[in-house]
This record gives C-alpha cells, structure tokens and sequence, in this order.
C-alpha cells in the first residue's frame, strides 16, 4: 500500500542524511589534518603571546593608529 508522499515516505529523504553524514566525516578529516599539520611549537607560541606581543602585531599589520597604539601600550605598561 503506498501512502500520501508517493510510496516512499521518509525513506525517500534518507540519501539527504546520508549526505549530511559524508560531509561531517570530510570536514572532521579537514580539521583533524590541520590540527596535526600545525607544530606543536606553533601551538605553544600562539598560546604564549603576551598583551603587548598581540597589541605590537596589531600596529604592524596596520589594524591600530599609531595614537592607539601608544595608548594601549602605555597602559599595559601600568598594570606590569
């Protein structure tokens, strides 16, 4: 007996799922490949970073004014 969705019901979007489920595998695989691609010292030095160390990249790269910059640095400074 078929039934109102044309005979298939659910098991019709079940290649959906089964689509959804492949690609969480891929991007589990992409992110665990990157994780490991990164050496633990990379993983040290970026846990490492000070304050001053982040606010110093943040000027260089040109995200900051040079005003905010000596600002910030200034008041790092205080709370050494």
């Amino acid at each position: 007996m078929m039934d109102w969705a044309g005979g298939s019901g659910w098991m019709g979007l079940g290649w959906i799922f089964m689509v959804l489920v492949w690609v969480l595998i891929i991007l589990g695989v992409i992110a665990l490949v990157r994780w490991l691609g990164m050496s633990s010292s990379d993983r040290r030095e970026a846990q490492r970073k000070t304050p001053l160390e982040i606010l110093q990249e943040r000027y260089a790269r040109g995200e900051i004014e040079r005003e905010e910059y000596e600002q910030k640095r200034r008041d790092l400074e205080e709370y050494r």
